[in-house]
């Protein structure tokens, strides 16, 4: 599970991220002692760290110079502080983005979800093969069998699919999926979604596997 470290003093805050995380299933660990940050990152070891500016004790720019000094773990640095040099400053200490206080929590998560993207190639592992139902996802190299066939899938199909066996069993809504395949939804037509779904649809039912995604009536998608 992928795990996110908060930083942030503000408690309602930080409780709204933590809980938008776990509704994409990853786990998050909410700083209080602002002390022992770098004790709490060395325990935790998390894939990506959520850094607010104004903290107590040391501000953020702090913080981020002490994690780079031991590790290239992403970090979106979110504040109010929204100058161009407290921009650039983030960025010339190591930060990788910075979101403007107030944010859509909506798009923060698809900034997260967009940074591990670049940062981590989960697909290297040759031998992290999903199977469910007669279909074999291989994240080595985007492909898909069914039986004895072999199938290949476009980017996209690849990532909807995966999403998808991620939440085997889940409803999937199509703003979920949205955010996880492109960055910014706003500026991707609706259609393309489903374009998506229904090649993916075509491809299994040419090879004897019939009604694998089912769509849910004002839902989303689902994997049974």
């Amino acid at each position: 599970m992928v795990k996110i470290m908060i930083i942030e003093d503000d408690a309602s805050i930080s409780k709204l991220i933590s809980e938008n995380l776990q509704k994409w299933q990853m786990d998050s660990h909410v700083v209080q002692n602002f002390e022992t940050i770098m004790d709490q990152f060395k325990d935790y070891q998390p894939d990506l760290v959520l850094l607010d500016i104004n903290l107590p004790i040391y501000d953020g720019y702090y913080w981020n110079q002490e994690i780079r000094k031991i590790s290239k773990t992403p970090i979106i640095i979110i504040s109010s502080r929204n100058s161009n040099m407290d921009q650039i400053m983030s960025m010339n200490m190591g930060a990788d983005d910075f979101v403007e206080k107030p944010f859509s929590v909506d798009i923060l998560i698809a900034k997260i979800n967009a940074l591990l993207r670049r940062t981590y190639d989960f697909s290297k592992d040759s031998s992290d093969i999903i199977e469910h139902n007669g279909l074999k996802l291989n994240l080595s190299d985007g492909t898909v069998e069914i039986g004895d066939n072999k199938i290949d899938l476009s980017k996209n199909e690849y990532k909807l699919l995966q999403r998808l066996l991620k939440d085997q069993g889940k409803i999937v809504s199509r703003e979920q999926l949205l955010n996880f395949m492109w960055d910014d939804e706003r500026f991707v037509d609706d259609n393309t979604l489903t374009v998506n779904i229904n090649r993916l649809r075509n491809k299994f039912e040419k090879n004897g596997l019939s009604n694998y995604i089912v769509t849910k009536v004002g839902q989303g998608y689902l994997i049974p």
